[in-house]
């Protein structure tokens, strides 16, 4: 699965963590390994093995000065490229330093992220090509959080619509980001009906609910390979999705998108994801941990539980999520699931990527690598019951000028 997670380009640091020339450098975990981001003298990110090559020394103790990240213990000097620019002491044959290299992998800054390629350079995919990437900076807002558990875990819940009814059923009416719509409505019913079909990126899943005379209440979310979803969206709200990437077996970043095709988002609308609300989560400052964690249980709140203002007693979409994902242990034994129906979504997904890195075993190109499957979208609308959801998938989840499809 490594293997496959390293032919897509992949969400590796938010711009603003190294945000001017020869600021402090960052540690990166990715794919089980210690890497160090910094931004050099003229502004070009590096994504560089955190250790030198010398001794092993940690570079994030390293002067991230004139043009390279130098290491604090002898002064070896390596370049965003990972190219040794200087080593002191060996500088009188000037041939040593040629012979040293620092591992570093290729970045590229789009959406208020640095993106990184860690596979096969011959293989190297076109950048991908998500709408909230392209949108002006007002209509975005982009945020990570580390979750600690294996990715797939957290991944599934983003998939999996039927617990919506249930966890959050007390965000669908008092959050900023959700209240007000019928959409929100609809949500009480607790026996959605799946419909899960193979798009060319990953699955497009679509849930049916009951709504207002006799209609259906479809909710259509995408799930790009190899770790993106789309949620559908409520009314005017912003469209919203994750990428659940992970830092090792039992951890993750958990990043979070939100972006409005047509309009700045509103001073309000930012506020709220800013202040931990919706499926954003408060952190500590100066850290991506979230305040709400296993160590303080969440911050349950008993009480709030008893009166149904947060179902689980958990404050905060987000926090829920994670709280019972991470219950399950850092990577949960799913040889004790029981799974039901309404996991059909998660069945599929699991056997996508099952088969996605035996192709890339042997030699073919994985679903999600081409920028095409990345120009979609999530929907929710209502249908009259004889009308199958093939007819009007394509055209409800199109990326087009203007507003989403959402009630």
């Amino acid at each position: 699965m490594g293997n496959l997670f390293r032919r897509y380009w992949i969400p590796a640091f938010l711009s603003e963590e190294v945000p001017t020339p020869d600021c402090p450098p960052v540690r990166v975990k990715l794919l089980s390994e210690d890497l160090l981001a910094f931004r050099d003298s003229e502004g070009r990110v590096g994504l560089v093995d955190e250790f030198c090559p010398h001794r092993r020394v940690s570079l994030w103790f390293g002067r991230n000065e004139m043009g390279g990240i130098r290491c604090a213990y002898h002064g070896w000097k390596f370049s965003a490229s990972g190219e040794c620019l200087e080593v002191p002491s060996e500088e009188a044959s000037g041939t040593f330093k040629k012979s040293v290299r620092l591992l570093s992998y290729p970045c590229i800054e789009q959406g208020g992220v640095v993106w990184t390629y860690m596979g096969p350079p011959e293989l190297k995919p076109p950048f991908p090509e998500f709408e909230w990437m392209q949108v002006p900076a007002s209509h975005r807002y982009v945020c990570k959080r580390i979750q600690e558990s294996n990715y797939l875990q957290a991944m599934e819940g983003g998939i999996d619509s039927s617990h919506v009814s249930f966890l959050h059923s007390g965000e669908l009416h008092t959050d900023p980001l959700h209240k007000g719509t019928q959409g929100a409505q609809y949500q009480r019913d607790a026996t959605p009906q799946f419909e899960v079909m193979e798009s060319a990126g990953g699955l497009l899943i679509g849930a049916r609910r009951r709504a207002d005379g006799g209609k259906s209440y479809w909710r259509i979310t995408q799930w790009i390979m190899p770790w993106y979803t789309m949620i559908p969206p409520y009314g005017d709200h912003a469209l919203h999705g994750h990428a659940w990437v992970p830092m090792d077996d039992e951890n993750c970043y958990v990043w979070s998108m939100t972006h409005h095709p047509s309009r700045p988002l509103s001073t309000d609308e930012r506020a709220a994801m800013e202040s931990g609300q919706g499926i954003y989560a408060e952190l500590i400052p100066g850290t991506y941990r979230t305040v709400a964690n296993k160590r303080n249980d969440y911050l349950i709140d008993r009480e709030a539980q008893k009166k149904g203002i947060y179902y689980s007693g958990v404050k905060g979409i987000a926090m829920q999520d994670a709280s019972l994902q991470e219950s399950m242990g850092p990577i949960v034994d799913r040889s004790l699931e029981r799974l039901a129906s309404t996991d059909i979504a998660i069945v599929k997904a699991r056997r996508r990527l099952l088969a996605a890195a035996d192709a890339v075993a042997d030699g073919t190109q994985p679903p999600g690598l081409d920028p095409a499957t990345h120009r979609v979208r999530s929907a929710s609308f209502v249908l009259p019951p004889e009308v199958p959801l093939a007819d009007v998938v394509e055209e409800v989840t199109a990326v087009v000028e203007g507003a989403h499809t959402s009630i």
